[in-house]
């Protein structure tokens, strides 16, 4: 089975790294814009070989998209164009509406599988990707119905092999749940990063004096602004409301802050504290 990864970065690289522990005889095929990375990615086993797009999708079985959803978009019309009959396309992206709708609109859809894996880390590249990355998390999957079956079944099979958990979703139901467990998550550490620079100017105060806290609140601010700038665009409807609520219950809280009512600000923080409780019974599914 010859497995084409389109972006051998983090995701893309891990998924290979995953695949390869379980199927030893698979060959992957590795598509990057950039030099460097198809050689680093060569170097670490995570591909056999770097080829240009026209020339690995024609013979790849499984053609996975692992770039940004920008060029998700851009280039599933194309990959679709170059499968043979009987080959499976996978994307890894985090919205799933718009690349659905795209997908939709070409007559070899039913040989494309929509798919989220919920994993990731502030870093980025082949040298990021790392085996551990994807089993025991989960993985969403979108519009089944509209693939053929055994397209899904490969993906599923594949996905179940390396240990994630499947669930099933309307596009629609992933970006708008996505918005608020994910993408808000993003936004709120890139502003808080932002806020921290902008009113601390003196980096060796912040040094100094971040905590462990703050350091965990924004990590995701070192995130890869080029592969999240295209989420929050394309899931800009949802993340706007998301981001209204957020910044409701800011001014909320900060009420309670000018009043000094606290009240009203241990009740708010007890509330949120119920987060704990969801959170550790998803972690011992």
């Amino acid at each position: 089975m010859v497995t084409t990864i389109i972006g051998i970065g983090l995701l893309g690289g891990s998924y290979a790294l995953s695949l390869r522990d379980k199927y030893p005889k698979m060959h992957f095929v590795g598509v990057d814009a950039s030099d460097v990375h198809g050689r680093l990615a060569v170097a670490k086993g995570i591909v056999d070989e770097v080829l240009p797009m026209e020339m690995a999708i024609p013979k790849s079985d499984l053609v996975v998209l692992a770039v940004p959803v920008n060029y998700i978009v851009e280039l599933l019309p194309t990959v679709l164009d170059l499968i043979s009959d009987t080959a499976t396309v996978v994307d890894l992206g985090s919205t799933k509406q718009l690349i659905c709708e795209v997908a939709d609109a070409h007559p070899k859809r039913r040989r494309f599988v929509a798919a989220h894996p919920m994993a990731g880390t502030e870093n980025s590249g082949p040298s990021a990707a790392f085996r551990e990355l994807l089993p025991e998390k989960n993985v969403i999957l979108c519009d089944c119905e509209k693939s053929d079956a055994d397209s899904v079944a490969l993906v599923e099979a594949l996905f179940k092999d390396i240990g994630m958990k499947i669930h099933y979703m309307t596009p629609a139901e992933h970006d708008l749940h996505l918005a608020y467990v994910s993408h808000l998550s993003h936004v709120t550490s890139f502003a808080l990063g932002y806020t921290v620079l902008e009113k601390e100017r003196d980096e060796q105060n912040i040094f100094d004096m971040a905590s462990t806290g703050f350091s965990s609140t924004v990590r995701l601010a070192k995130s890869s602004p080029a592969m999240w700038a295209p989420i929050f665009d394309q899931n800009r409807e949802n993340l706007s409301r998301a981001l209204g609520d957020y910044i409701e219950f800011l001014q909320q809280y900060k009420t309670f802050i000018d009043d000094r009512d606290i009240k009203a600000s241990v009740d708010f923080m007890q509330r949120a504290n119920e987060i704990r409780r969801i959170l550790s019974g998803i972690d011992r599914k």
